[in-house]
């Protein structure tokens, strides 16, 4: 009897340590983010030190795009909605805009109210060279974006980016379509 009750704290201890255990993310990337300088919607500077210690979903859009970054960042919207209505706190939301000449910080506000953007934790980057933001998005992204000579499309992926409080990029995730809305947040959650 006594060694039955043993046995039995044993294999409860056990699933209880396994359930607490679980603060990683299955297979993570742990890309770590290079500093960036850059202006928000409001004009104001950002960088990489103002998301220190956040947990942050990133993206990479423009404004004047034709096909796949309004339904991005619509779904961009219901993700900020869902992290929102389950009380999860300390998560910000950046999109990096892939046409910073165009893109003003007036041009993404008009943008981003048009999805219904809450600004208290989503911010629209702007404010450095072409350049600068093809080069970033594949080196610390690894990830596609190009601006051809004379065309007003850019091309990029269609990804989001679940980066962790130390700083390094967790995941990434379709946000085009069949997004894994559930898997997100089930990700942040492990973050939190």
């Amino acid at each position: 009897m006594k060694f039955r009750l043993v046995m039995i704290l044993l294999v409860i201890s056990s699933m209880l340590l396994a359930a607490c255990g679980q603060k990683e993310i299955k297979d993570a990337l742990n890309w770590e983010v290079a500093d960036f300088s850059a202006v928000n919607q409001d004009n104001k500077a950002v960088g990489l030190k103002d998301l220190k210690g956040k947990i942050w979903i990133a993206d990479f859009i423009f404004t004047s795009c034709a096909d796949v970054c309004p339904p991005m960042t619509a779904n961009m919207t219901k993700l900020q909605k869902m992290v929102k209505d389950e009380g999860l706190k300390n998560v910000e939301f950046v999109s990096f805009s892939v046409d910073p000449t165009v893109d003003t910080p007036e041009v993404l506000t008009r943008y981003a109210n048009q999805f219904g953007a809450d600004f208290s934790n989503w911010t629209f980057l702007t404010g450095y060279s072409q350049q600068f933001i093809e080069g970033y998005a594949m080196k610390t992204f690894k990830t596609l974006v190009k601006k051809p000579q004379n065309e007003n499309q850019v091309i990029h992926q269609t990804y989001v980016y679940l980066v962790g409080p130390d700083g390094k990029i967790k995941k990434s995730y379709n946000l085009y379509k069949d997004v894994p809305f559930d898997e997100m947040i089930q990700d942040i959650k492990i973050l939190q």
